[in-house]
């Protein structure tokens, strides 16, 4: 009579809760059966590297997955170190106890050669003992036949889930182990036939476990025309025959030599692995080692997905542990500026909580992820100063991205992200960093000047930039709603500050000309008073400007608030309504003015609605548009009549 034996009590509970309640996706049990069938086999590898009666190479090791879809029953099997009696026991009758990590310890405690670090040179993922047991996830019964390394006697675990086990001699060739899982029936919420389905199973080898460094092997479906069957009027005939075919990759792209990829290996994983068409602008291999060791392969796309700047799109980095996919997105890897990277990590040195499916927030994972930021910064960096068409087309797609993270966080991170912005300028069609507006400024420059505008050919046009140019200064033009406010995030560049010419308080007359100004404003001070009573409360202030050179007016914003701001909050918030303070600008050497003086005097009527003509006009100029367009037209039309 076969003796079955019960689990501990703690274990039964355990079992329970991590059938129930760790592993969030049923799938996952796949990937743990293969995890585990890779340990073993890594077992057995490394001891045949100093022991020559193994007398198996590199090559001949290997994990086969059977599937027998009529009787519900799929079957890993590995040739790895196998397991006595004692091991089943200890390994599987008592959940949580990994014969990995106690394998992992003895090698590192050993006197076996080890790496650079101290470690034994192989990655032993399987470190918790729990993840053979996600295979009663999707199975009623599950059978281990298993014969260990050096026995000739083999044996069976059997067991059902939490009612026990039982372990009975067994017969097996040769030293490995199968587990064998019998599929539960379908219910009305799952649907477990689908892991008897091949494409199923090859499907979640691909995602999973597409880097475990030997073969995964499965007899896959296929189909060729039967010879001598094919008449004019129709085809040959077809027959089906099975082919054992490898379903993993094994030695990733990052895991290899820079020197042995080509940039064509890189882009082909990358639209293999990203399902893009468009070739990245930039690869970045990373193999790094020291406290925390990883590589990476990281991809600057060159288009922004379809779904990017909206709420559905999913940043992160896909995480591996020894070749074993972990996250599909790690958002903890990518800060949310650089979220437009895709890419990989894998590291054997991450803190991974039980079921493998999170990660444990750890010293380990902020240090890669503070790497990876520099990494990627430097690298736009290098793509700006070296590839600047290259980085022109990136800046195009992904440039809003790193001015919405210059405002991130009240500008947390500015420092980091101002020499990657790029902006249109006065200087020309090209377009300029900030370094590059800063090496060109003038001697006697104080600020950095900026005008804000719909487009840079409506930004020229505006009068207010007109003494800014005539004193040879450069002007950044700001066409996007975000710009104006990472200047005021950014406050200033190598000790100069930034200035809208759109303020009232430049500052760029000379002695000469603020004595001339002076004056005048004492000769049309009626004239000023008259046009502010004749515009009313639409503006702050009415006064002679110093900035207007061809046009006779102008509007400027006082206080904090531009007019650019303005029309972002009241978009993003009208029920706010927003409103920066205008201050009417008028030219005193223009004939319009001399004109205005005359009708004041003769036809105060005529005169009050000039004034409000050049009030609405210089609200047109400064892009704010006419809040009544019909009393605007027929103030227009009553001067034409």
């Amino acid at each position: 009579m076969v003796e079955k034996k019960a689990f501990q009590a703690e274990s039964k509970r355990l079992l329970d809760l991590m059938i129930n309640s760790i592993y969030t996706h049923k799938e996952i049990f796949l990937r743990e059966i293969l995890s585990n069938a890779s340990d073993a086999v890594d077992k057995l590898c490394y001891k045949s590297l100093t022991d020559e009666s193994v007398g198996m190479s590199r090559d001949d090791f290997l994990i086969r997955i059977n599937r027998d879809e009529e009787n519900r029953v799929i079957t890993v099997t590995d040739n790895g170190i196998g397991m006595t009696r004692e091991e089943l026991e200890k390994n599987l009758g008592t959940i949580a106890k990994s014969g990995s990590l106690d394998f992992k310890q003895n090698l590192e405690s050993s006197n076996l050669p080890k790496g650079e670090d101290g470690t034994a040179p192989i990655d032993i993922i399987g470190q918790f003992g729990v993840g053979f047991y996600s295979a009663f996830m999707v199975s009623d019964k599950v059978t281990v036949v298993s014969r260990a390394w050096g026995e000739d006697q083999a044996w069976k675990w059997e067991s059902s889930g939490a009612d026990g086990y039982t372990i009975t001699e067994a017969q097996r060739e040769t030293v490995g182990t199968d587990v064998i899982m019998e599929i539960k029936a379908d219910t009305e919420d799952e649907d477990y036939s689908r892991f008897l389905r091949e494409y199923t199973l090859a499907g979640l080898v691909k995602k999973y476990s597409d880097y475990i460094r030997y073969p995964i092997q499965m007899e896959r479906e296929k189909h060729r025309a039967i010879e001598g069957t094919e008449t004019e009027d129709r085809p040959a005939e077809t027959e089906t025959y099975y082919e054992l075919e490898t379903l993993n990759s094994m030695v990733p792209v990052w895991q290899r030599s820079k020197s042995e990829v080509t940039q064509e290996d890189y882009y082909a994983f990358y639209r293999d692995k990203f399902f893009d068409f468009t070739d990245p602008i930039k690869a970045i291999h990373v193999d790094a080692e020291g406290v925390v060791s990883y590589k990476a392969l990281l991809f600057i796309p060159a288009k922004a997905s379809y779904d990017y700047y909206t709420k559905d799109y999913k940043k992160g980095l896909q995480l591996y542990s020894s070749g074993v996919l972990i996250m599909d997105k790690c958002e903890d890897l990518i800060p949310e500026h650089f979220r437009f990277v895709r890419g990989v990590v894998d590291s054997p040195d991450l803190s991974l909580n039980i079921s493998r499916e999170m990660l444990q927030h750890s010293r380990q994972l902020k240090v890669i992820a503070g790497n990876i930021e520099k990494k990627i910064r430097n690298e736009l960096l290098k793509l700006q100063k070296d590839d600047r068409e290259h980085y022109e087309e990136f800046f195009a797609q992904f440039g809003l991205q790193l001015k919405y993270g210059v405002l991130q966080d009240f500008g947390r991170e500015k420092d980091s992200l101002k020499d990657l912005l790029l902006f249109s300028s006065s200087a020309g069609e090209a377009l300029t960093t900030l370094a590059e507006y800063r090496a060109r400024m003038k001697e006697d420059q104080k600020d950095i000047y900026y005008a804000t505008g719909e487009t840079a050919a409506l930004i020229e046009a505006l009068p207010q930039a007109e003494l800014v140019r005539e004193k040879g200064y450069e002007i950044l033009y700001f066409t996007h709603e975000v710009d104006e406010f990472v200047a005021q995030t950014l406050m200033e560049y190598d000790e100069k500050p930034f200035k809208s010419v759109n303020r009232d308080d430049l500052d760029l007359e000379t002695e000469e000309e603020k004595e001339q100004l002076k004056k005048q404003e004492e000769e049309l001070g009626d004239l000023l008073t008259f046009v502010k009573e004749a515009v009313g409360d639409s503006v702050k202030e009415v006064k002679l400007s110093h900035k207007l050179r061809s046009q006779p007016v102008c509007l400027t914003a006082g206080g904090s608030l531009s007019f650019e701001m303005e029309k972002y909050l009241n978009a993003v918030q009208p029920e706010a309504g927003a409103k920066a303070e205008r201050i009417l600008e008028l030219n005193a050497d223009h004939p319009v003015l001399a004109k205005m003086k005359e009708l004041q005097a003769d036809q105060p009527e005529t005169a009050k609605r000039y004034a409000q003509i050049l009030y609405h006009q210089a609200e047109l100029m400064a892009g704010l548009g006419v809040e009544n367009p019909a009393a605007y037209s027929e103030l227009v039309f009553s001067l034409m009549e």
